[in-house]
């Protein structure tokens, strides 16, 4: 990580600065990022600028690591199912609308439809 300062006239930069090729003589597997910090606070440094390099995983996958991608690929079709189905449409946007101003109540439908749907596979698992 380094502090950077940009240019005259440029405040931030956020995002890639150069990407690694896919393929090519030029190929190389680094990549440059910048980043800015939009939080709150005291401090000016806030732009930042790595160097990242492509990382190969050398330990096969943990059973519980296949279990959570398992996890959120079948979360994520139930969300897209029931964002499609009219007859849980507006039940959905009741419960949700009553949940909202709670103190953890999720604030965007998707969120609400992601910790619904979550539960639902949860207690089918069980």
């Amino acid at each position: 990580m380094a502090k950077v300062e940009w240019s005259a006239g440029i405040d931030h930069v956020s995002g890639a600065l150069s990407k690694p090729g896919k393929n090519g003589q030029h190929s190389c597997a680094k990549m440059l990022l910048g980043t800015h910090r939009v939080a709150a606070t005291q401090s000016s440094d806030c732009n930042r600028l790595y160097l990242r390099k492509k990382v190969v995983r050398t330990t096969p996958l943990k059973q519980r690591e296949v279990a959570a991608r398992q996890r959120f690929q079948a979360v994520r079709a139930m969300v897209e199912a029931r964002k499609e189905d009219l007859s849980k449409v507006t039940q959905d946007q009741i419960d949700f609308l009553a949940q909202k101003d709670l103190a953890n109540g999720k604030r965007t439908m998707n969120a609400y439809l992601w910790k619904v749907c979550g539960l639902e596979y949860d207690e089918a698992q069980d």
